[in-house]
């Protein structure tokens, strides 16, 4: 992509270490003669329109269906108008996720807790944007910042150097910068496309084989249940109860936050796996409340689309690891294989079925574990439940290789454009003829994908009130 560029014929130090040099027709500014800081509060509703920095994009939030913490009025939150910059300063030392950095297409508000730039003088709106923004990629901000919790404020940007190439040169760089970001963004959304269909044939690999087996032609019966139509003859449909020892509920003490016993939580359960901690927070739990190899562990309090996932305990049973009181220990009978009934529980059409069954409050949902060992799954021999469940691990594996492998390029693919975009914006690559020779596109335009776009799926955006702040 970027094999028509080359560096510029002469350069200038520019005696900043991360900057290094400069072509030698640019100049070096700081912040406070380029760039201004705006804060313009919304007294008196002057502007409804609520925006959200989500990922590096500015984006605009329903209020008909808010999400995070909600501000006691909007009139606290800042005017924003179309080119503004707007950062998000907070928690540099906690939080090292980049995309802090936005350019707004719309006017509209947006919490005071963000910091508002806008760009005077020589500097072009668009490429003041793509230099913090580069800047926000290359980790720069991270060196910055004060307090505690490492704070940025507009001083921190007084001295912030500021490349300035002219203003021809600025639109040129803007223009090949955002072609880049088409092209990976565009690259990087069918690899998506195609994890999303991995994911969905993994799904339905799972599905055929706890309900329907693994020969390739047996006779059929009606199942009677809403979730399967049909199951091998010779199996049965029993309530998962029936395949437990005993069902039993987390601790419900806090946790003391230091101590030797790891508590395993919501986040705890992915993928059809119990993933532990790599430290405790607890001194003591009650008897019995620790977990043991091959224990299942099943969410009955979570956000609708999540409440019910299950995962299995696949660790030693000489480590002291209890699960907190919105997880639920299942412990299998000998006669069943729970490897088997971790992928049956994880089946995609049975999953949604025991959501069905839960009590919606508010944002949460709630499956309570009595109703859910009352549900029917197909039981098939134990012989076929360990063929069934090596069969399923190995296609597991197979699929997640794949997806891994196409995780990887994705990740190389951003590596690449985090580098390019640097290069380009701090002068490192000449643009100039190549950016001659691309097609104008829109920059606002609705269709245009950029890398960032095509990472979001599936993703929460930042919640950006006040309150959370």
């Amino acid at each position: 992509m970027n094999n028509e560029l080359a560096p510029y014929a002469e350069y200038v130090d520019t005696g900043i270490d991360w900057l290094n040099s400069i072509p030698a027709h640019w100049s070096v500014e700081p912040g406070r003669s380029c760039l201004t800081y705006r804060s313009n509060k919304n007294v008196g509703m002057q502007e409804t329109t609520v925006l959200s920095l989500s990922y590096g994009k500015i984006i605009t939030r329903s209020l008909s269906k808010p999400s995070g913490l909600l501000p006691a009025s909007y009139e606290t939150y800042q005017i924003i108008e179309p080119q503004d910059i707007v950062i998000r300063p907070t928690d540099l030392q906690n939080d090292k996720t980049s995309l802090r950095v936005g350019q707004a297409n719309t006017r509209g508000i947006i919490t005071s807790a963000y910091l508002r730039l806008a760009p005077r003088g020589e500097l072009v709106p668009d490429y003041a944007y793509q230099v913090l923004h580069s800047y926000d990629l290359m980790k720069i901000y991270y060196g910055m910042g004060s307090g505690l919790r490492q704070n940025l404020d507009f001083n921190d940007f007084k001295s912030l150097p500021i490349p300035i190439p002219p203003a021809e040169e600025q639109y040129a760089i803007v223009k090949y910068v955002r072609h880049v970001e088409r092209k990976i963004g565009a690259a990087i959304q069918v690899k998506r496309q195609l994890v999303t269909l991995l994911a969905a044939q993994k799904r339905a690999i799972v599905h055929q084989a706890v309900t329907g087996g693994l020969a390739p032609s047996v006779e059929f019966k009606e199942a009677g249940v809403p979730w399967v139509e049909t199951i091998p003859s010779h199996w049965a449909m029993v309530p998962i109860k029936r395949l437990l020892q005993d069902i039993e509920y987390g601790t419900s003490q806090s946790p003391e936050g230091y101590g030797p016993i790891r508590i395993l939580t919501m986040g705890s359960i992915r993928d059809g796996k119990v993933s532990v901690p790599a430290s405790g927070n607890s001194v003591a739990v009650p008897p019995g409340l620790t977990v043991r190899h091959n224990d299942l562990l099943f969410n009955r309090t979570n956000s609708p689309d999540l409440v019910g996932k299950v995962g299995i305990y696949d660790g030693p049973d000489d480590e002291t690891i209890s699960f907190a009181s919105y997880l639920v220990r299942l412990r299998v009978r000998r006669e069943c294989c729970a490897q088997w009934l971790c992928y049956a529980l994880n089946s995609p059409l049975f999953w949604a079925y025991a959501r069905g069954h839960a009590l919606l409050s508010l944002h949460q949902a709630n499956l309570n574990p009595t109703r859910y060992g009352q549900l029917l799954i197909p039981l098939p021999p134990k012989k076929e439940q360990e063929e069934i469940a090596r069969y399923l691990c190995r296609r597991e594996r197979e699929i997640d290789a794949v997806i891994n492998r196409i995780e990887r390029e994705i990740s190389l693919l951003r590596e690449y454009q985090t580098r390019l975009t640097a290069d380009v914006v701090t002068g490192k690559l000449d643009v100039r003829t190549a950016a001659a020779a691309l097609p104008d596109v829109d920059p606002h335009h609705a269709d245009l994908i950029t890398a960032n776009d095509a990472d979001e799926e599936g993703l929460d955006g930042d919640d950006l009130t006040e309150e959370s702040m």
